[in-house]
């Protein structure tokens, strides 16, 4: 199924969906995600390079990173 297909399942059953509740659940994450549309180029290229940092296995317990700052603290 493509994506054309799937969204227009998903524009069927929104439309045929009659608890109150979960209509507003997904009002609450509509919102969130017009949200995530708001990120800079910028930040979306940092969040890639730490995502990459992690894959790639470049990382530090907090307890290090700890160790080595406390002394600007």
């Amino acid at each position: 199924m493509n994506i054309h297909a799937k969204k227009h399942q998903l524009i069927e059953w929104i439309t045929n969906i009659s608890d109150a509740y979960l209509i507003e659940k997904l009002i609450e994450i509509a919102e969130k995600t017009d949200c995530l549309n708001e990120i800079s180029n910028a930040e979306i290229e940092s969040i890639q390079r730490g995502l990459k940092d992690i894959k790639e296995n470049r990382i530090l317990d907090h307890s290090d990173v700890r160790e080595k700052y406390e002394k600007y603290i």
